[in-house]
């Protein structure tokens, strides 16, 4: 590649943003990029419901960046190669935004590092990228770089992809019976930690062996045999459009462990969502999630949503309440599926390349992590929360600054365990492992413990979970192992922009609230409408604050409802929604209105993710009604 267009560095100064898209060349390699350029940022959830090809996304390639890009502009710009600091990438699974580059003109992604999923899905879309900034001295002085050369830098697995034009065209060699691992399958015995020892029970050896090796360590890259599959409606058009291109009329494997979910566009036509909202987003929702229910009739897929074939809610919620099970390899196109490694399963979220792949072929790609042990003692008084600890966590500089990362493609994981996740149900410990993403790891899981099987008993019924659950070997060895005494954890918000931007209540000083939302797979479980109701019982909303309350499943709606809590939300003026995960990416009821600042118990807080301009702060449910009550930023004991 010659360098015939121009080079933008992403930068948090948004005058240097404008010079540089007015058409001046900046000296700017050394000089520090944006933090953390996310997948919302580069696509908002908006430009998403419109389709998933380059010429309908690449106009809307990072529009509304620092509120500074417009529509268009960087396809217009002539812009060949981003440049862009630590963390690109961050936040969702979707594969659009790797898209929306390649429709924008943009060929080659440079960054200090690349978030997994995002990487990942670069890999297998085919667009180049490397961690090497001498790449734009060379290509600015003239130089023609091979970018083929750059796939010979990654690890084995993502090299024989390249080779083979991608992950689909993969697939169809591995299912004619050509293929060879790209990873040892024959390593010695040696202890292993839950994580590991989970995804070597699972690698896939060959169609004429059974599956499982006795090792696998933090780097290697295999495929393991996957479990339950899923995908909703901002995704699974465009896996099936990937599917039927390289695969035809192929039939899915397993197709009983895979289904679809009505989830992210239910809540579009509510009542109080703002016309400005329906008017952009309903009509191309509704043709998304028509493409879905279509493809579930014809491939045999079980369809949850509102009068569908099951239950409505939020897939996550959903996915821990009917289908993971303690040691099996779950993935679903959405960043937030680390939410099923509260039941010691390994989940994580992948792009709609690898989830068409794992239709086909019942096997999905693994970068073996990197397992940071977090072992949990103390008394959480009834006062210190799973959100307070996972925003405690994800905001130390250990994982921020993501001081684990030795190699662009590692990844790490938290797994969880000590004697302080007692106190604890899964509804709760699921927080911790849902937001590890937010904190730019691939997953989180718990070890077994007595909260994972009273659950599942209860859930599932007769099911040995006992012989299920996986246990780290004797001298398993970590990458870290972190000792956190609940005594030491405050209550803890996340400020405005990144999840990670962590910071004690008692520092954030008078805040004033406008909006709160009770919402999400993170913060609509019956658990969290619990902890809400109990700070709300016998108050009253503070005089103009708005209060939307999203439950996550119908089931948490049939238990909040028979044990009071949803009237306690009535009685106190807060709208009511049905089940869904429409607020947290501005596809419902609670989106900040001009002029708000909002506190949520979501996952995330990017610019604009919740639909509109405007703070958002994250915060646990007790705090998120505590603040509803007095209009502040509020600790529950103060109100």
């Amino acid at each position: 590649m010659k360098l015939k267009g121009r080079v933008l560095f992403l930068t948090d100064n948004s005058q240097d943003l404008r010079r540089q898209l007015d058409g001046e060349t900046i000296e700017g390699r050394d000089e520090p990029k944006a933090f953390a350029v996310n997948t919302d940022a580069m696509i908002s959830g908006q430009a998403c419901t419109l389709g998933y090809t380059p010429i309908i996304l690449g106009p809307h390639f990072l529009k509304n960046f620092k509120e500074t890009v417009a529509e268009d502009e960087i396809r217009k710009g002539g812009f060949q190669v981003i440049v862009g600091g630590d963390a690109y990438g961050s936040g969702s699974s979707r594969e659009v935004a790797v898209v929306a580059h390649q429709g924008a003109g943009i060929e080659l992604v440079i960054a200090d590092s690349f978030q997994r999923i995002f990487q990942e899905n670069m890999v297998y879309s085919g667009l180049p990228f490397s961690t090497d900034k001498t790449l734009v001295d060379r290509l600015q002085a003239g130089e023609d770089v091979d970018l083929e050369k750059l796939s010979e830098e990654l690890p084995a697995f993502f090299r024989a992809v390249a080779e083979k034009g991608g992950l689909l065209p993969f697939g169809t060699e591995l299912m004619n019976g050509s293929f060879t691992p790209t990873y040892d399958t024959e390593k010695q015995v040696r202890p292993l930690n839950a994580v590991e020892k989970v995804i070597a029970q699972r690698v896939y050896r060959g169609a004429d062996q059974s599956d499982g090796v006795a090792n696998v360590e933090p780097g290697d890259q295999v495929l393991c045999r996957s479990g339950f599959r899923g995908m909703h409606e901002y995704t699974a058009g465009m896996v099936i459009d990937l599917y039927k291109k390289a695969y035809g009329d192929a039939p899915i494997e397993a197709p009983e462990l895979v289904a679809c979910f009505e989830d992210h566009f239910v809540l579009l036509d509510e009542p109080t969502v703002p016309e400005n909202v329906k008017a952009n987003r309903l009509a191309p929702a509704k043709r998304l999630a028509e493409e879905m229910v279509q493809a579930c009739a014809e491939y045999g897929v079980t369809l949850h949503g509102p009068g569908r074939d099951a239950q409505a809610g939020v897939c996550h919620r959903i996915v821990v309440e009917d289908y993971a099970l303690p040691g099996t390899v779950l993935c679903l196109t959405d960043s937030h599926s680390p939410t099923a490694g509260v039941l010691n399963a390994f989940a994580f979220g992948v792009g709609s390349t690898a989830m068409a792949f794992a239709l086909r072929t019942g096997l999905i790609p693994v970068t073996v992590p990197k397992v940071v042990r977090v072992v949990i003692n103390g008394d959480a008084r009834g006062i210190v929360s799973p959100k307070d600890l996972i925003l405690h966590l994800i905001g130390d500089p250990y994982f921020k600054e993501e001081q684990w990362r030795e190699s662009p493609t590692d990844t790490c994981v938290m797994q969880f365990g000590g004697a302080g996740l007692d106190q604890w149900n899964v509804d709760e410990l699921s927080v911790l492992t849902n937001m590890t993403v937010e904190g730019g790891l691939m997953t989180g899981m718990v070890e077994p413990c007595e909260a994972i099987a009273s659950f599942l008993t209860a859930q599932r019924g007769d099911i040995d979970v006992q012989a299920m659950m996986v246990h780290a070997d004797e001298g398993a060895i970590y990458t870290r192992e972190l000792f956190v005494d609940l005594a030491d954890v405050p209550l803890t918000v996340a400020s405005p922009g990144d999840s990670r931007y962590r910071k004690p209540l008692s520092e954030c000083g008078d805040i004033a609230i406008h909006n709160v939302v009770i919402a999400s797979c993170t913060g609509g479980s019956y658990s969290d409408l619990k902890a809400a109701a109990e700070v709300f019982a016998g108050k009253a909303l503070a005089p103009g604050v708005r209060l939307t309350v999203t439950p996550s499943s119908q089931a948490v709606v049939t238990r909040a409802e028979a044990d009071g809590l949803m009237d306690v939300f009535r009685q106190v003026g807060a709208v009511i929604t049905p089940p869904g995960c429409g607020s947290c990416i501005g596809n419902g009821p609670g989106i900040p209105l001009p002029g708000e600042v909002t506190a949520s118990t979501t996952n995330r807080n990017f610019d604009r993710r919740m639909g509109a301009p405007g703070p958002v702060w994250l915060v646990s449910p007790a705090v998120a009604a505590a603040s509803a009550v007095s209009g502040r930023l509020s600790d529950p004991s103060s109100v």
